[in-house]
């Protein structure tokens, strides 16, 4: 698949609410250099969270949703860092932080094409049988691009500053995509995993875009 013009992202760009960036990261590109091996991912689906007090609607489905923690201090930051969490014990996810001053937010990286570095982020991905699926997933993703918590948590993907042997890149593409999907966010939990937060953005027939499931007690609204 050939990929968009992209260009270097701004703090500026990533300074609105996370519902208005998460589409615009779309066909965007983020960049790692760890441990001396380069990986570039198209991005092809992800996810906004909301933080505490973060627009007209709370998101009972955001690490922030209660305030500022030691586990989420990074989404309460600048713009463009990426909040390195640890789903279930195992796989470091990476969100892009975003939002006005004050307040929290981040948009999941759930999804992407590996671009450049296939061989190293193979070697990441070992379980991995098809090219599609080296970054497939959140906790693929992660691991293809070879960030990891809590070493690489708060790297600025603006400045491209190193931290612990890593260095990330975040571009947007030039010509933003059009006619997006969107919808509830994957295997997240009560109201916040439903159609009453279609917070998901992905790229429509995309093979890198991850397989949808709902969360416990999540499931179509009524009346749907």
């Amino acid at each position: 698949m050939s990929v968009a013009q992209t260009r270097a992202a701004t703090r500026a760009e990533l300074a609105a609410l996370p519902l208005e960036v998460a589409p615009r990261l779309l066909g965007g590109t983020l960049h790692t250099e760890v441990d001396g091996e380069a990986v570039s991912v198209r991005l092809t689906e992800v996810e906004a969270y909301h933080g505490q007090g973060t627009g007209p609607t709370a998101d009972p489905g955001s690490h922030a949703r209660m305030g500022p923690t030691a586990r989420n201090a990074t989404m309460w930051g600048e713009p463009g860092h990426l909040y390195v969490y640890l789903s279930h014990g195992i796989h470091s996810c990476v969100n892009v932080v975003c939002g006005p001053d004050g307040v929290a937010g981040g948009v999941l990286l759930r999804a992407g094409e590996v671009v450049e570095g296939t061989d190293a982020a193979a070697r990441r991905r070992r379980a991995a049988t098809r090219s599609r699926d080296l970054a497939r997933g959140p906790g693929r993703l992660g691991q293809a691009v070879g960030l990891r918590h809590p070493v690489h948590d708060g790297i600025d993907a603006i400045t491209g500053a190193p931290l612990h042997g890593a260095v990330a890149r975040l571009e947007l593409a030039v010509a933003p995509v059009v006619g997006y999907a969107s919808g509830p966010r994957v295997g997240v939990a009560g109201v916040a995993g439903t159609a009453a937060f279609p917070w998901r953005f992905w790229i429509q027939g995309d093979p890198t875009v991850s397989a949808f499931r709902w969360g416990r007690g999540a499931g179509p609204l009524v009346g749907e």
